[in-house]
């Protein structure tokens, strides 16, 4: 990115919400508007950690740190603007626990981890239109497909052939997507003029899905549970996000 002209680089640790917010000053004070955010960092099934805020690693930086960033640009936004935020097919595993988002009751299971935090980005998408809609921003999530990136950093060798993800000789399952065919989807959201008028919706493969049964468990088929689109929950993620962060994207 760095060789490409009129790109400008920036470091930020989504982990720390202090961080993000020396980002996000350095973002205002350059004063240029913000047309489009497209959260698409994070982490996966790592080991269990608590960033410095205090909050579960998965949850705190695929989630926490991309709210604050969003809420630390959001006044350089305008009709037009798009937020685009990352979700996962994995966001079937689980919802938002919100008896218990830092497993401090239940025993840590880092793929339950990651599915509430990816629900978390799905939920974020319907609470963010829900507020920026009337001033022509609109917020998606998208499932950008199965793709073998160093996300997969914290999976042994043999977890990967287990889940015929790779085979023998290291090769990739052939039903993986590309990097360039998984950022498509994304790409689309944040552009695409047919959706314009729409938000709030889970996309995949480049179009909007539909909702799936709760026992519903093919992940091939794609489709959001009810549980990552449901107002009542993301309403309520939004507020626990709001005391997390002390910063609400939008407000007023």
């Amino acid at each position: 990115m760095a060789d490409l002209p009129t790109v400008r680089v920036e470091m930020m640790d989504l982990r720390d919400l202090e961080s993000v917010a020396a980002f996000t000053a350095k973002v205002r004070s350059a004063g240029a508007p913000v047309d489009m955010v497209i959260n698409v960092a994070g982490v996966m099934a790592c080991p269990f950690e608590l960033t410095p805020q205090g909050w579960e690693s998965q949850f705190g930086i695929n989630h926490l740190g991309h709210f604050a960033l969003v809420a630390g640009v959001a006044d350089l936004m305008s009709s037009g603007a798009r937020v685009v935020s990352y979700s996962s097919v994995a966001h079937y595993r689980s919802p938002v626990l919100f008896d218990d988002v830092n497993f401090e009751q239940m025993a840590y299971d880092p793929w339950v981890a990651y599915g509430q935090s990816k629900t978390a980005n799905a939920l974020f998408a319907v609470a963010l239109d829900a507020r920026a809609a009337e001033r022509g921003i609109h917020a998606y999530s998208v499932h950008p497909g199965g793709i073998l990136t160093d996300l997969q950093r914290h999976m042994p060798r043999e977890e990967l052939r287990a889940r015929h993800w790779i085979d023998d000789e290291g090769n990739p399952n052939p039903l993986f997507k590309t990097p360039q065919e998984g950022a498509a989807t994304g790409l689309w959201a944040a552009t695409a003029p047919e959706l314009v008028d729409r938000g709030g919706v889970y996309c995949e493969d480049c179009s909007i899905k539909g909702v799936v049964s709760p026992d519903h468990a093919d992940l091939t088929t794609g489709g959001v549970k009810e549980w990552a689109i449901d107002v009542e929950a993301a309403e309520r993620l939004f507020a626990l996000s709001v005391d997390a962060t002390g910063l609400e994207p939008f407000a007023g």
